[in-house]
């Protein structure tokens, strides 16, 4: 029997490239940590789902460290995951399950998104950063607190550099949206704008925001756009995973340990109006509802 498995929660993309690349992140993983047992599943759009993912991990396991490979905490890492967790623990109760908190925002995160910045500058030819607007894109979610972490790290990046203008954009549930930035940016004196996806692997929105900028350029034929990557592959992503699993192993840390919101009321409240997990049917991210629920103040 295996002392511990590492199960990598992706959140699942309808493009094949994007849940391909989290297998590729995981087997890779594998590689630097050959004595870990490492799976995968996802929440959506995939073929090993929530459930199927822990059972197959518990099976031969005497603990199960669920670790979300998701940037934000949304609906899906604050009520999803905790409660596919608890049933989990209601099916095997001879295994200890402990949850993670999500990526976050974060130095290693600060750290990717500043040399994602340095490589476009470069292909820029390092034009001036006080001209040079940067746009921080992220997905958007009705959770106030995920919008609050994509804007804390664009605080974060903008007092890291010398660009006069960081601000961010959503690709949808909020706003603003990347072409009212852009135009923003462009009154404001900007000649050009770098545009830094806030996302971990590819996707059909990240073939959308390509899209995007191209129909921008059009737009705006006097500014000079560059586009960064998603950064999932960066060697501080791994690292931030396993001091993740790590830090479920510390001795202030129990077989049970919580992610903060493992657990939590919210969960609680919600199940007594209702509102229990979701999983999205096949439309529901085209019509952009993430169902996400922020905490309440007490």
């Amino acid at each position: 029997m295996t002392e511990q498995t590492v199960l990598l929660v992706g959140h699942g993309s309808r493009e094949p490239g994007g849940n391909d690349e989290i297998n590729a992140f995981a087997q890779a993983w594998r590689q630097q940590r050959p004595n870990w047992r490492i799976e995968v599943c996802f929440i959506e759009f995939a073929p090993v789902l929530l459930d199927a993912g822990l059972d197959a991990a518990a099976r031969g396991s005497q603990r199960v460290v669920v670790v979300p490979l998701i940037l934000n905490a949304a609906g899906h890492v604050k009520m999803d995951v905790p409660d596919a967790i608890a049933h989990a623990r209601e099916r095997h109760p001879a295994v200890a399950f402990a949850y993670t908190p999500h990526l976050g925002a974060c130095d290693p995160i600060l750290a990717v998104l500043r040399r994602q910045l340095r490589q476009v500058m470069q292909r820029l030819d390092m034009p001036d950063p006080v001209t040079t607007g940067v746009i921080l894109l992220a997905r958007g979610s009705s959770d106030r607190q995920a919008n609050g972490d994509v804007a804390r790290m664009a605080r974060w990046l903008h007092e890291a550099g010398d660009h006069e203008l960081v601000d961010i954009a959503f690709t949808g549930i909020t706003l603003p949206r990347l072409e009212r930035v852009v135009q923003r940016q462009e009154r404001l004196g900007m000649t050009q704008i770098v545009v830094l996806p806030y996302y971990l692997f590819t996707g059909t929105l990240m073939t959308r925001i390509q899209r995007q900028i191209q129909h921008l350029q059009g737009q705006y034929p006097r500014l000079r756009f560059g586009l960064g990557d998603y950064f999932g592959f960066e060697p501080e992503i791994t690292a931030l995973l396993e001091e993740r699993v790590q830090a479920t192993t510390q001795p202030q840390s129990s077989a049970m340990a919580l992610m903060p919101c493992d657990g939590c009321k919210f969960r609680e409240i919600a199940a007594a109006h209702g509102h229990g997990p979701h999983h999205h049917g096949p439309d529901e991210h085209a019509h952009g509802h993430d169902h996400a629920h922020p905490h309440p103040h007490p």
